[in-house]
C-alpha cells in the first residue's frame, strides 16, 4: 500500500517541477562567467562628453615652457650638418621612447614645431622635471601618456639645438 502512494506522489512531484519551471532546463558550463550589461542611462552619465583637444595635439606655440631658452632664431635654411648630429642623437637617445612618425611611449616627433614652440622643445628636452612641475602643456602630457614622466639625458645645450635642427627636417 505504500508503494501504492509513493509512485503517485513521487509523480505529482516530478509534474509539477516540471510545470513549475515551465519545461526551461538550465545549461550548466564548466568554469565561472560573469556577464555584466549596463542600462543606456548609466553608460551616457559615466561617459560625459570631452571635447577638449589631447596635450599631444594641442598648439600652443606662444608658450616658451619654463627653463633657460628664452628666446632662439631658426634660420630659414635647415643646417644639414646640424640635424645629422641631432638624428644621431634621436637614435641613441630618444627612440626607446618616441618615434618620429606615431604615438609611442611619448608623443610622435613628427610635425612638433607645429605645435610647439622652439625654446618650449629645447627647454623640455633639457630639463623636463621642471617643465612637468611649471607648464601647463607639458603636465598635461605626463597625463595624456599616463605618467610616463620624460627622461632626462643630460645633453647640452647644442646637443639639444641639433635634435630641434632635425625634428625641423620630420
Amino acid at each position: 500500500m505504500k508503494a501504492n502512494i509513493a509512485i503517485p506522489t513521487l509523480l505529482l512531484t516530478f509534474l509539477f517541477t516540471c510545470v513549475g519551471c515551465g519545461g526551461k532546463t538550465e545549461k550548466k558550463e564548466e568554469g565561472f562567467s560573469v556577464t555584466r550589461t549596463k542600462s543606456p542611462e548609466k553608460v551616457e552619465q559615466s561617459a560625459p562628453e570631452n571635447n577638449e583637444v589631447p596635450a599631444s595635439q594641442r598648439i600652443t606655440l606662444d608658450n616658451k615652457g619654463v627653463g633657460q631658452i628664452k628666446e632662439i632664431t631658426l634660420d630659414p635654411e635647415i643646417n644639414t650638418e646640424m640635424a645629422d648630429a641631432g638624428a644621431a642623437l634621436f637614435k641613441t637617445n630618444c627612440t626607446a621612447c618616441h618615434k618620429t612618425d606615431k604615438r609611442f611611449i611619448g608623443p610622435k616627433m613628427q610635425g612638433i614645431l607645429e605645435r610647439r614652440s622652439p625654446e618650449w622643445v629645447m627647454n623640455m628636452i633639457l630639463d623636463p622635471q621642471l617643465m612637468v612641475e611649471e607648464d601647463r602643456c607639458a603636465k598635461d602630457l605626463l597625463v595624456e601618456f599616463n605618467g610616463a614622466a620624460m627622461a632626462n639625458q643630460n645633453l647640452t645645450v647644442e646637443q639639444t639645438r641639433s635634435l630641434l635642427e632635425y625634428f625641423r627636417t620630420l
